[in-house]
């Protein structure tokens, strides 16, 4: 056994005994899956094509359209907003109990939500006007900030669920999903502007933020509501794929008519109300397996560094891409996403984007706890610093 064996295995066993014994460690597991099937999915669907001096975005999904149940594997965001839902009607609860204040309570979240987000905007904004001034393209440009800031949609969504989670704590799932249903209607059948579907944006995702809330009340605790939402959700979704025209790809393509996600569709949440369900059942799996020191160890650390990761992997992507330009084009990186040949070659530059996004993960990491340096956060450190939980008692 090497040292650097040894040493992966004591530091995984110490933030194991870090860890409070009745910490839901399987709720850790669901966040860290959301946040890299996200990020894989982003980096496996996104390609910048070079064209001359332009830089434009292409999909495999455009060109290969058959390969639409990939993107099943990697949208995960309704598993993010059931684990968010869950996280913060919790926290409320906890927040209640201790007598914190609505206002302190909803800083103190939205600060550790938006702090990553400056450094960010600072590099961007630096970057965008070294370009502009530099002659460059500015369709190029615009494509390069798209991508940059593409995630805040996600933050900003998530930031006013986190501010209403004391009007929702309660709100049955079915409301929300009602008015997706009705815009739906109204959008494709009735032919109302294409506009009304950005209500879907706050409804779509409240659905399984509601849901987080149902689980919090202890509603969603055997395995039939887990069955139920996976069946359920699963058929709804093959019925509107099937028959009535709703795309197959469950993520956004570039050219295509209609968007599942931009805004939500009723098939988008469908399909989330499916994940929310094997999710659900999932959970006692992921708690036995949360129990091996090394795996919950990782889960621990892109925990810590969950906003980071989500924020920065778009930078990595095109900061790997720009970079390597003058060698191009190279297979899989800057070219036309229009065969399997495309997706073998941009399988290995996968390990090139995690190298990147590490590079950004330690230029940026004191960012993750609200812009301010406090030392070097470790997961053990973090883990201890969370409160014991139990199924139904209140968790910050």
């Amino acid at each position: 056994m090497t040292r650097l064996t040894v040493a992966l295995r004591d530091t995984a066993a110490r933030i194991d005994a870090a860890t409070p014994d009745r910490r839901d460690r399987a709720v850790d597991a669901l966040r860290a899956f959301a946040v890299l099937g996200v990020v894989l999915g982003h980096w496996l669907v996104t390609a910048l094509v070079a064209d001359g001096r332009t830089l434009h975005t292409a999909g495999p999904l455009q060109h290969m359209p058959w390969l639409a149940p990939v993107s099943w594997a990697f949208q995960t965001l309704a598993v993010f907003f059931l684990v968010g839902g869950h996280v913060a009607t919790r926290s409320y609860a906890s927040a209640r109990e201790r007598g914190t204040p609505y206002r302190r309570w909803l800083h103190a979240r939205l600060a550790r939500l938006f702090g990553p987000v400056v450094a960010v905007l600072t590099l961007w904004t630096a970057v965008t006007l070294a370009l502009l001034l530099s002659d460059a393209e500015y369709a190029t440009v615009r494509t390069l900030v798209k991508l940059a800031l593409s995630p805040m949609w996600f933050l900003l969504v998530f930031a006013a669920l986190t501010a209403v989670t004391p009007l929702v704590a309660r709100l049955h799932p079915l409301w929300p999903l009602a008015v997706v249903l009705h815009v739906d209607v109204l959008r494709f059948g009735l032919g109302a502007p294409d506009a009304l579907g950005w209500v879907n944006l706050a409804a779509g995702w409240l659905v399984p933020y509601t849901l987080g809330a149902a689980w919090t009340r202890g509603e969603l605790e055997g395995r039939r509501s887990g069955w139920v939402l996976l069946g359920c959700g699963t058929a709804a979704t093959v019925v509107l794929v099937a028959w009535a025209g709703y795309p197959a790809a469950m993520v956004g393509v570039p050219g295509a008519e209609v968007s599942n996600l931009n805004p939500p569709t009723l098939a988008a949440v469908t399909f989330g109300l499916a994940q929310c369900g094997l999710a659900l059942l999932l959970r006692d799996r992921l708690r036995r397996a949360m129990r091996r020191p090394l795996a919950w160890a990782a889960v621990a650390l892109v925990n810590l560094s969950a906003m980071t990761v989500f924020l920065w992997h778009q930078t990595a992507l095109m900061a790997t891409t720009a970079a390597l330009l003058p060698a191009g084009p190279l297979p899989g990186l800057h070219t036309v996403p229009d065969g399997l040949g495309w997706v073998a070659a941009r399988l290995p530059w996968l390990v090139v984007f995690l190298l990147a996004l590490a590079v950004c993960g330690a230029a940026f990491r004191t960012w993750e706890r609200g812009g301010r340096r406090r030392g070097r956060a470790r997961p053990s450190t973090v883990v201890r610093a969370h409160r014991p939980m139990t199924e139904r008692a209140p968790h910050v």
